[in-house]
């Protein structure tokens, strides 16, 4: 038998073991030799500017929000096979501004992954060939090593399987935690698998899924150029973009468009969860509240109703629904309120119906 460490073997112990330096490991891990960048011809010095934008992989990396799948209506357990692909791309962060993405299937949050309490899940983790680093995925909805980061920890041009039951219920982050993970979830790898309770979930009538993280680059808000990844401020939990969805005002209507178009008298869900890496959001609807919220995205505790704004730390999430008596934009934010007027975190809720001026009526 061979008792040499296969490339796995040296790569998970690499990723989930020893200790956690990353102003120390990030150069061995970046390629073309670049110390704390994803792409060596991104580097920069003080006096220099920023490089001219890289041309493009996608158009967007903001997932779209109403992309969910549809909600349990089964009453026995099931299998679900499910596959995650990194993907690297080149996107820009507002116009002009680009940036080196890490992402589940191209887009930021990853995929929304729904289940039933009790199913069973088969995964298949693909690291593409043309993938410059590492890749793995830890589910907080796993028990087991690393939920699951130590079984799908890969190089490129690698697959790993694993298979896993959902045992508990609630809405739960799933992120990428290989050695250098502040660096890989805030660019992008983050998302949510939800685990109906096997009572399944009130109808509502819009679901919408929102993902925040910070962005930390060379580079200012606004500053035309290919923005590297920036150590420096990532050690000091400063990032230069706050996020919903990947970009810069992403789900708003001069955008992307809305995170959703309702109608007066409809209800809607949010599922939200916050990447981080690094700052806590205050979750907030401007012109609304939280009707019924779930803390830390937990569906096993009784809901905390008519909430302003909700605390979710890095690497959680909530689940809030929303009721929509009169038309109007909904703002979504994070109350530190400087995110949201200078670096980026917004998205809006655009509300359609006739006036009900005894709710709110602004010519009295």
């Amino acid at each position: 038998m061979d008792n040499q460490p296969n490339r796995r073997t040296v790569l998970r112990t690499a990723a989930v073991g020893g200790s956690f330096v990353v102003a120390g490991c990030l150069g061995s891990s970046a390629p073309n030799g670049s110390e704390g960048t994803v792409d060596g011809s991104a580097q920069q010095t003080a006096d220099e500017g920023l490089p001219d934008a890289k041309a493009v992989d996608t158009d967007r990396v903001a997932a779209d929000p109403t992309d969910i799948p549809d909600p349990v209506d089964w009453d026995e357990p099931r299998e679900h096979d499910h596959t995650v692909t990194v993907e690297e791309v080149t996107a820009e962060i507002e116009p002009g501004v680009t940036f080196d993405y890490m992402t589940y299937g191209g887009q930021v949050p990853g995929p929304m992954v729904r289940v039933r309490q009790g199913d069973t899940v088969n995964l298949t983790f693909e690291n593409p060939e043309d993938s410059n680093l590492p890749h793995n995925v830890d589910y907080h909805a796993v028990y087991g090593p690393g939920g699951g980061a130590e079984a799908t920890t890969t190089a490129p041009d690698e697959t790993a399987q694993l298979r896993f039951k959902a045992t508990y219920p609630g809405a739960y982050i799933y992120h990428c935690a290989v050695q250098n993970m502040d660096m890989h979830i805030s660019a992008g790898m983050f998302g949510i698998i939800l685990v109906e309770p096997q009572g399944g979930l009130t109808d509502v009538d819009h679901e919408i899924y929102l993902g925040q993280h910070g962005l930390y680059t060379k580079g200012e808000v606004g500053e035309e150029g290919h923005h590297a990844f920036d150590v420096d401020s990532l050690l000091t939990e400063n990032p230069t973009y706050v996020v919903m969805n990947g970009e810069k005002y992403a789900m708003t209507a001069d955008v992307h468009g809305h995170a959703a178009t309702v109608k007066t008298g409809d209800t809607a869900r949010v599922y939200f969860v916050n990447g981080g890496p690094n700052i806590t959001s205050s979750f907030h609807p401007i012109g609304n509240v939280w009707k019924n919220m779930y803390p830390q995205g937990s569906l096993s505790t009784t809901p905390q109703t008519n909430i302003q704004t909700t605390p979710v730390p890095p690497g959680s999430t909530t689940i809030a629904t929303m009721e929509f008596p009169v038309p109007g934009t909904i703002k979504l934010v994070d109350h530190a309120l400087t995110r949201v007027a200078r670096k980026g975190c917004l998205a809006t809720v655009n509300v359609t119906g006739e006036e009900n001026s005894e709710v709110f009526n602004d010519k009295p």
